[in-house]
């Protein structure tokens, strides 16, 4: 009967340090993506600027060569250009996305939106500049949060799961 209590204990602390352990892997997801996007946009920028490509052709580019999540956002805006602008093709994926993005980061490439497949090229490589300097304040705050709250919640999992632990013995 000991030996199942000890096993139970010790399966509450590991179970708590995992909670913890994915807690703190959102802030290292969200600037992992962050610095993704920002690749992706210098692609985008320098496509345009270079070999003229019609946008849904860079999209599909850009999500099959990005990580999953930001690749999804290109990918989804490729295919909702066929039945609108890229305008809303592009503001819809962002805000369909599924990843680690705050609502201020999405705001921030939502932007990205006004000029795309409005104006001539160099209103729209403007536009994405003025985005990457948005997005590079954004991975900066997501450095910050990184450092602050990574080993927090790294150690807030582990000593809950041992408060717990010591409370039921």
């Amino acid at each position: 009967m000991q030996i199942i209590r000890y096993i139970i204990l010790l399966l509450i602390l590991a179970i708590s340090s995992i909670i913890g352990k994915m807690l703190s892997k959102k802030y290292v997801r969200r600037l992992e993506e962050l610095e993704e996007m920002q690749n992706a946009l210098n692609i985008l920028k320098n496509k345009i600027k270079f070999t003229y490509e019609p946008i849904p052709e860079i999209f599909e580019e850009i999500s099959s060569t990005s990580n999953k999540n930001i690749g999804n956002i290109f990918k989804s805006a490729k295919i909702k250009m066929n039945n609108s602008n890229a305008n809303i093709a592009w503001q819809e994926s962002i805000q369909e996305s599924t990843n680690n993005l705050t609502q201020e980061d999405k705001n921030v490439l939502m932007s990205l939106s006004k000029l795309l497949g409005q104006t001539d090229i160099e209103g729209q490589i403007s536009q994405i500049e003025i985005t990457e300097k948005f997005l590079e304040n954004q991975i900066q705050e997501a450095l910050k949060e990184k450092q602050k709250n990574e080993k927090l919640y790294l150690k807030l999992g582990t000593i809950t799961g041992l408060a717990i632990v010591i409370m039921l013995c």
